[in-house]
């Protein structure tokens, strides 16, 4: 008998608790990531702290009227000003970041969670603003994205239902991620890499931190004062962002849907009996759509 309100199972039908070990392997994980992003970010790290420590020695050198105090204070004005969202490099003629399109890409931003870091309110009435429009307008956008996966979710079974052989569930399936891969994660870098003069690596790596709202803020579009973009470029990428949000979350959702049910499978063995039991209703039945997008 169990004497825990965990769903702890017996031994005889050889089920046991995958929670811990799903905890376990958790917390594995984040050690996992916590050494190898030491390993190879450590070194490069220091390498670009003594060099920058170099280059202030020789700006010295060449400007020997200026001490190391005035340097420091001048290198704190660039730092409070990038927190600002002024880009040190240019002149006071550079787009301004609030104007229409900016900002409406900036909203983007805090109703999607996404918050890249670079650009925030300065001013005591935008901060308090950006509060309350985050407070009902994460909401909203989780709203709107469940919707958006529902309706995507029942695409997909519609697909389903039109196809009667068997196995070509799986062909639906794959067709979703295909498109969406392409869409979403493939084409866009080119764009990136042609606008923002990024590598082809970087706008991949800036399309999947941003989609995945992880939104570190290291690389942001139409922020680049040497280049000059449309107007809607940014109202345009911010839109992308949205619809593939949605598409990456469903993605997500199917793979967290997928671990579970591995752990289910690998650790929970249902007794022969109730197997066979449901192997004989399953064949009386008539054949269920097989995919599964949760929303």
């Amino acid at each position: 008998q169990q004497s825990s309100s965990m769903p702890f199972l017996t031994i005889h039908n050889r089920q046991i608790s995958w929670t811990p070990l799903l905890v376990l392997g958790y917390l594995f994980y984040l050690l996992l990531g916590a050494m190898v992003f030491q390993l190879l970010e450590k070194q490069a790290e220091t390498h670009f702290r003594d060099q920058f420590q170099l280059e202030k020695i020789k700006f010295l050198q060449n400007y020997t009227c200026l001490d190391r105090q005035a340097l420091e204070q001048f290198v704190q004005v660039l730092m409070e000003a990038w927190e600002k969202g002024v880009n040190p490099e240019g002149n006071s003629t550079n787009p301004s970041n609030w104007d229409f399109s900016n900002s409406f890409f900036f909203a983007g931003t805090v109703v999607t969670t996404i918050g890249y870091g670079n650009l925030s309110p300065s001013t005591v009435a935008g901060q308090i603003f950006c509060v309350f429009y985050a407070l009902f307008g994460v909401p909203l956008n989780l709203a709107f994205l469940n919707q958006l996966g529902k309706g995507l979710n029942a695409h997909l079974i519609t697909l389903e239902r039109w196809v009667q052989k068997p196995g070509r569930a799986q062909v639906q399936l794959a067709i979703f991620l295909t498109a969406g891969t392409l869409l979403f994660l493939v084409f866009p870098p080119l764009v990136f890499s042609y606008v923002e003069g990024w590598s082809y690596g970087e706008g991949f790596y800036f399309t999947f931190i941003t989609l995945s709202t992880i939104g570190f803020g290291d690389y942001v579009v139409g922020t680049n004062p040497n280049k000059h973009y449309i107007p809607v470029y940014r109202s345009l990428t911010a839109i992308w962002i949205v619809f593939g949000l949605a598409w990456l979350a469903l993605v997500f959702n199917v793979g967290a849907d997928l671990m579970e049910k591995f752990l289910q499978l690998k650790w929970h063995k249902p007794d022969l009996s109730l197997a066979e039991g449901a192997t004989t209703k399953l064949e009386d039945e008539p054949e269920q759509p097989r995919i599964h997008i949760p929303s």
